[in-house]
């Protein structure tokens, strides 16, 4: 059975969104007051937890989906508050947004029936 598209855009979405943590705070702007680690520990580990969901893609999804919100969040904050980290922030805030719109992409509802 082949994958449905909407879970095929969040899954992109979802590694787009670990890689964008990998590149934000491991090259372009590296923590100076924490360790590079923690703060990878702390902003990338959360999002490879739902990896052993994987077999199961509508779940994994669904667990990134809701992590995405603290993500979100996240680039909120940084897009107000520090201007030259706007960009990565306002790319964070796009990848969540895409995620959580996959995920109500993916629901399938019943047909309700036409009255008549």
């Amino acid at each position: 059975m082949s994958t449905p598209r909407e879970q095929v855009t969040g899954l992109v979405a979802w590694a787009a969104l670990v890689l964008l943590q990998l590149a934000w705070h491991g090259v372009m702007f590296p923590p100076t007051q924490l360790s590079m680690l923690l703060v990878l520990g702390i902003t990338v580990v959360p999002l490879l937890l739902p990896v052993f969901s994987l077999p199961d893609k509508r779940r994994a999804l669904l667990w990134v989906g809701i992590l995405s919100l603290f993500y979100f969040c996240h680039g909120i904050a940084e897009a107000w508050s520090s201007p030259p980290e706007r960009v990565p922030a306002l790319l964070e805030i796009g990848l969540t947004l895409l995620l959580i719109g996959t995920l109500g992409a993916g629901v399938r509802r019943p047909k309700t029936p036409t009255p008549g």
